[in-house]
């Protein structure tokens, strides 16, 4: 298929579905949809399985020769990854330290051995925030591009994703969101840092009082001063952005036809066609 100037693909990755759109920096439409194709997650392994379905999945969307030579990105479900903050060692002063601490973090929190999972940092010196993905998910996507003769640009969980485009438009006091079907991930900030970063259900009736509520006691917990703000990527039910006067909840734009398109398809077009 011919190759426009600034067009690319990008690949929505959701627990049994997979998404492919066409981006377009200069021509109107910005996104085009390829394709969808579900997949069954390796029954009873969970993040531990060799994604075999997920790879025939991927093979179904993108026939042999027919992307040659384009740029594909790809947004990973945050359920298909790990996400984790780390304190920096007293005394630190080499990556090694802070990678070190990461791994047992990570291996505390999750209880996974690091090794089956491949690991990256977004983070700056004060407060390192890192992100895992399941080492045989890379290999399945790294094969299939490789076999359809893509050019990999990136692999990144959702959150990363958002956190990238957004974190440099939050307010002063204001804490950053996703909503993503029934899951809000919240990125606790403090003194103008990411502090913490915190996957959460969300039932089905919450309105605004949860939300006050629930973010207070995450404030608690994380010891810190609970938001005025929290600045959302997603589509809140519509009582979260009632306006009072100790709390208020923004969203971030949202393209028009996003409440209709299947999770994988969000994933997919999440942070725009940059």
């Amino acid at each position: 298929m011919h190759r426009g100037f600034g067009q690319a693909l990008r690949l929505g990755v959701a627990a049994g579905k997979v998404s492919l759109w066409r981006s377009s920096r200069w021509r109107a439409p910005a996104w085009t949809s390829l394709g969808e194709a579900a997949y069954v997650p390796d029954a009873g392994l969970g993040l531990h399985g060799d994604f075999a379905a997920l790879g025939q999945a991927l093979e179904q969307l993108l026939p042999v020769d027919d992307y040659a030579g384009w740029p594909l990105s790809v947004v990973l479900d945050d359920g298909l990854a790990r996400l984790w903050q780390v304190d920096i060692p007293q005394g630190a002063a080499r990556l090694a330290d802070i990678e070190a601490a990461a791994a047992l973090r990570f291996q505390s929190l999750y209880g996974d051995a690091p090794g089956l999972w491949h690991s990256s940092s977004a983070w700056d010196a004060h407060a390192p925030f890192f992100c895992a993905v399941p080492r045989a998910l890379l290999a399945q996507l790294t094969r299939v591009a490789a076999a359809r003769k893509l050019a990999l640009i990136f692999i990144t969980p959702q959150f990363a994703r958002h956190w990238n485009r957004w974190h440099g438009a939050l307010k002063p006091g204001a804490w950053f969101g996703q909503l993503q079907e029934n899951v809000l991930t919240l990125g606790a900030l403090h003194d103008g840092r990411l502090h913490a970063v915190r996957a959460l259900p969300v039932p089905p009736d919450a309105g605004h009082g949860w939300l006050v509520q629930t973010l207070a006691r995450e404030a608690l917990l994380q010891g810190v001063p609970a938001p005025a703000l929290l600045q959302l990527c997603g589509a809140p039910p519509a009582g979260w952005l009632a306006q009072a006067e100790a709390f208020n909840c923004q969203i971030f734009s949202t393209p028009d036809g996003e409440g209709t398109l299947s999770p994988a398809a969000r994933l997919a077009r999440s942070g725009g066609v940059a």
